[in-house]
This record gives C-alpha cells, sequence and structure tokens, in this order.
C-alpha cells in the first residue's frame, strides 16, 4: 500500500477524510445560524464529550457553514493561562474592522470599536497581557467599568447591532471552554442572555469536556435554559465502519469486513482512534484487502504512537499524587467509579484525596457524571496508565 496515498489524518483537530455520523449536529447548527440572522429565537450551544470525539473538528466545520451563511467569524481556543478578555479583545477588534469595511460608513460598528477601545482600556488594569491598536476615543461609560460581568454584555450588543447596522451575523466559536474560570463564563452566559433577549444576529458556538454542563449551570441557574448542549460520543458502529471504508475506497482500497470490526472493537468507537488505526493499518498492508491480520499488527504501531504522544503528553502534566490516582481510578476499569472506591485502593481517607481529584478535573483529566463519581474525560487512559504503571502504586500518602 502506497503510504502516500494514505488517506486517514489522525491528528488534534485534522479533519478527517469523511465526517461520518455527525450530520445532525451539523443540521442543527445551520438552522440555528439561519434563525440568528433571520432575528428569530435560537439557542446558542456548546458541543460537550471526551477528548478524542472530534469537536474541534466540528467547530471549524460550523465555522465554514457560518461563513457560507453571511456570518463574520473568530475561532478561539480557551486555555489555563489566559484571561477571557485577552482571548477574545483580538478577535473582536477582527469581527469589527471585517463589518466596518462592508460599506463606505457604519456609525454601528464605529460604535463597536469605541467600546471595545472602553472594554479593553478598563480591563487592562486587570489584564496586562491585552494590547490591540485601536486609534480610535473609547465610548464613555460604556463597557468601562472594569467588571466582566458589566462590560462583556455591553460589549456584545454593540457588537451585535453593528451586525445587524449591515445585514451580516457575527459567530464567536469557542473551543476548550472548560479552562474558563467561572467568573468568566458567567460573564459570557450574560453576554449571550443579553443578545438573545434583543435578538441580535450574534451566536457563542463553544465546545467542551463533559463538566462545562455543571460548570455553566453553577455560574448562571439559567444556563441550561439559555443553551443547547449536544452531546458527541462515539460513533455507532455503521458510522465507524463507514469512517474506515469509505475513504479507503476513494482510493481503490477496501477494508474486510472482520478487519473493520477488529478496529472498531478496539478503538469502541471514538473517531481520533479510528483515523490513527486506520491510518497504521494502510501503512502496515500489503495490499487491498485490508484483513484482520494487518489490523492486529497495525494495533501494536497504533498503541505505541498513542503511548508516545496522545496519552503522553497529558501524564507529563501530572503531579506523582495525581498519577497514583488516575492508576487507582484505571484499576477500576473503564466507566465511573466512586471517590471512595479509589480512596480504598490507595488505603487513605477520602477526603486527603480529594484535592487531588478536584485538580485533576481543573486539569481537564477527569470529570464527575454524578455527584461522588469520578470518570476519565480521555477514552482508553485507563489502558494507558496500566500499561506506564503495570503495579499499583505501593506508596501510601
Amino acid at each position: 500500500m502506497n503510504p502516500l496515498r494514505n488517506p486517514f489524518s489522525p491528528g488534534a483537530g485534522s479533519p478527517p477524510p469523511e465526517l461520518a455520523g455527525r450530520q445532525h449536529l451539523l443540521d442543527q447548527a445551520t438552522l440555528t445560524l439561519a434563525r440568528i440572522k433571520a432575528g428569530r429565537s435560537a439557542k446558542s450551544f456548546f458541543l460537550i464529550g471526551l477528548r478524542g470525539v472530534g469537536k474541534t473538528v466540528l467547530l471549524n466545520r460550523i465555522q465554514t457553514l457560518a461563513e457560507d451563511a453571511g456570518y463574520v467569524t473568530v475561532l478561539v481556543e480557551a486555555h489555563e493561562r489566559k484571561p477571557l478578555p485577552a482571548l477574545l479583545a483580538p478577535s473582536l477588534r477582527q469581527i469589527l474592522f471585517a463589518l466596518d469595511r462592508m460599506a463606505s460608513l457604519s456609525a454601528k460598528a464605529k460604535r463597536g470599536l469605541r467600546v471595545l477601545k472602553s472594554f479593553v482600556s478598563a480591563v487592562k488594569v486587570k489584564v496586562q497581557d491585552i494590547e490591540i491598536g485601536l486609534d480610535i476615543d473609547p465610548e464613555q461609560g460604556v463597557a468601562d467599568s472594569g467588571d466582566l460581568e458589566a462590560d462583556l454584555p455591553e460589549l456584545f450588543v454593540a457588537l451585535g447591532e453593528a451586525a445587524q447596522d449591515r445585514g451580516a451575523g457575527v459567530a464567536i466559536l469557542i473551543d476548550e471552554l472548560q479552562y474558563l474560570t467561572e467568573d468568566e463564563l458567567s460573564a459570557l452566559i450574560m453576554a449571550v442572555h443579553r443578545i438573545s433577549q434583543k435578538q441580535l444576529p450574534l451566536v457563542v458556538i463553544g465546545a467542551g469536556l463533559p463538566q462545562l454542563v455543571a460548570l455553566a449551570g453553577k455560574s448562571k441557574s439559567y444556563a441550561e435554559r439559555l443553551f443547547a448542549y449536544p452531546e458527541v460520543g462515539p460513533l455507532a458502529p455503521n458510522d465507524a465502519a463507514a469512517a474506515l471504508q469509505e475513504p479507503a475506497q476513494t482510493e481503490g482500497a477496501i477494508f474486510d469486513p472482520d478487519a473493520i470490526a477488529e478496529v472498531i472493537r478496539v478503538t469502541e468507537g471514538y473517531p481520533y482512534f479510528l483515523q490513527e488505526w486506520g491510518y497504521q493499518a494502510w501503512n502496515q498492508a500489503p495490499a487491498s484487502p485490508i484483513d484482520l491480520q494487518t489490523v492486529r499488527h497495525a494495533t501494536a504501531h497504533a498503541v505505541e504512537r498513542l503511548d508516545e504522544s496522545f496519552f503522553r503528553v497529558r501524564f507529563d502534566r501530572l503531579t506523582p499524587r495525581e498519577k497514583e490516582y488516575l492508576r487507582a481510578l484505571a484499576e477500576l476499569g473503564p466507566g465511573a467509579h466512586r471517590s471512595g472506591d479509589v480512596a480504598d485502593l490507595l488505603a487513605v481517607k477520602v477526603q486527603s484525596i480529594a484535592p487531588v481529584r478536584n485538580s485533576l478535573i481543573k486539569k481537564g483529566m477527569v470529570y464527575s457524571p454524578a455527584h461522588g463519581d469520578t470518570a476519565f474525560t480521555v477514552p482508553l487512559f485507563d489502558q494507558f496508565m496500566k500499561r506506564i504503571m503495570p503495579q499499583l502504586p505501593t506508596h501510601r500518602t
């Protein structure tokens, strides 16, 4: 098999050759975009799912759909070390300049730029790394209090009014939303609430790990009514088979049915892993059809590569105590487990490892699907922990 013709594309956010099983989510996004641009009620939404299910790929595809529908868009990624104002300000400047260029004069767009200047000037006292070039006087008394929950809604309203004035829409797409602080998430929710009340053509579409739903609800009780939270999970068997077979067929090759079944079994239908196994199986196969024996050889290569990159980059961020906690969680097997069971394996009290669990949640390694339960956010990470730490830690803290 010619590796140059390999159609599979494992990688963070890399678009797969076949976006199988996600059309219902794209249809929902298309309808939402159309309704909001037409001034009709529709919910902004957050895609919810574990690592490796393709949330970033979907955000990129939705951004394209939005641009095709006449939206001005930005896509940003939240992370632990960058505050929300610093994350958004350069992108909102980009949007407002794009709106301002749509015709010779736009009072609303220029007002939006003045409001942005006020917003940046006010928050710069707290966020030192905001630097954007705006040769314009600020809008006095608007979005300049320095209180993010008060200022961000005013900024979004100015942005939405500028878009409405141009007959356009604005789509703000934010990945990794679980990294926002409670205050930042609260401000974002309040801003979306304000534009929803005014039916302005601005939509916020985000993606995050499963804990995002609880974080949003904790931040603002009405968040569950304001947003939709479509779940992005592993692919159903038929969709997983299509994600493997259809790209191969475009290159004149096929998988044997038992080979497909084995890939689905070991990957559990998670899109990132399907791409990795497809990639390795193609490179290992002497010729088409790709058979079961080839897939079994490919598994060793796929696991080795995942251990060196996808899993290792997360493992290396952990403290020794966090590694012990995750190894104990892995010992309990797949799925969610009680915090008390993890504590029992480590021979410690639940209260003593609660800070470790909280730290792991903040790092996006685990989440709590129900009160007192803990589960991995990274599929198959339990198997990796057992490979890299074959024995349950004997050191007790």
